[in-house]
């Protein structure tokens, strides 16, 4: 796991005070800020000397694992291992920073740490680091970190229809259908909204829920239809094509099915067929291929 570490103190934001005590403690302030642009910039250049050297000399870093890596030198043996492993750019953006002084030499600062290494998921911890004043000079002495829990996200499995993402349209001489497909947040479910329009009316709007089924083990989805249809999909994955085996129950309380048939052609256009197509017990004729393309 890459560390977070680096980044544990961005903002200091000193305690009110009054008089003189209000002066020093700006002047505190002041020594720790340019103390942070150090640091950071030393990150951002992968200075792992000037980063260790912002520690005290028995620093100690608790990693999120649970490891302790103390002093000074195991810490920069520590960065330089993480900058050598993490060449790319890195981007931190700390939150719900919160620091105080316990004496007028020790401040703690409390706070949360999202680092988001070049195209990877952002890493995300809450910490607490200890800051000391040695020889008129601010240090970090001890971090703590602790590292957020990642919701639960099935994206893997949804993964191969991302292509999906995005508006489509099957236009023809009678109506044209216009399809748009989002994800949700951390991407468990897919949502595709669509409508039909026949000249300047709409004659059916619909919303559907794409997602993983994790007892059936299996891509399912959930339709419904502004005229009371309610269907459910299980989805199938065979190369470029996904089966669709969906069931309905139409708004007359009829039931119905259908199988179709999704192929990506190219990143802007996909084909979509229907057979199998049943209503009441009462077949209807298939649905040829249709070839739908990206707005």
């Amino acid at each position: 796991m890459k560390q977070t570490l680096l980044f544990v103190f961005l903002f200091f934001a000193p305690l009110p005070a009054i008089g003189s005590e209000a002066t020093e403690s700006a002047k505190e302030a002041e020594a720790i800020r340019k103390n942070i642009a150090q640091y950071v910039e030393a990150y951002n250049q992968q200075d792992a000397k000037t980063l260790a050297d912002s520690w005290s000399r028995d620093g100690e870093w608790i990693t999120p694992e649970g490891r302790r890596i103390r002093g000074r030198e195991a810490i920069k043996s520590e960065l330089v291992a993480s900058l050598t492993d993490n060449p790319e750019k890195t981007t931190l953006v700390l939150s719900n920073v919160n620091i105080r002084f316990l004496t007028p030499t020790v401040a703690i600062e409390e706070g949360t740490a999202r680092v988001q290494h070049a195209a990877e998921t952002a890493e995300e911890t809450t910490y607490m680091a200890i800051h000391v004043k040695e020889n008129g000079q601010w240090k970090l002495n001890t971090v703590r970190e602790t590292a957020v829990p990642v919701p639960a996200s099935h994206y893997e499995y949804l993964k191969p229809l991302q292509w999906m993402i995005g508006t489509w349209v099957d236009q023809d001489d009678d109506a044209v259908i216009t399809t748009t497909c989002r994800w949700t947040k951390n991407k468990n479910f897919m949502t595709r909204s669509f409508s039909v329009n026949i000249g300047n009316h709409v004659e059916l709007e619909g919303t559907q829920v794409i997602g993983y089924d994790p007892v059936n083990k299996q891509v399912r989805s959930w339709t419904f239809d502004t005229d009371g249809g309610i269907g459910t999909g299980q989805w199938r994955q065979n190369g470029a094509k996904w089966t669709i085996k969906t069931k309905y129950v139409l708004p007359d309380a009829q039931i119905g099915s259908s199988v179709s048939v999704i192929e990506q052609i190219d990143a802007n256009t996909m084909q979509w067929q229907s057979t199998g197509r049943e209503v009441g017990g009462k077949l209807l004729p298939d649905i040829a291929p249709v070839t739908i393309v990206r707005k």
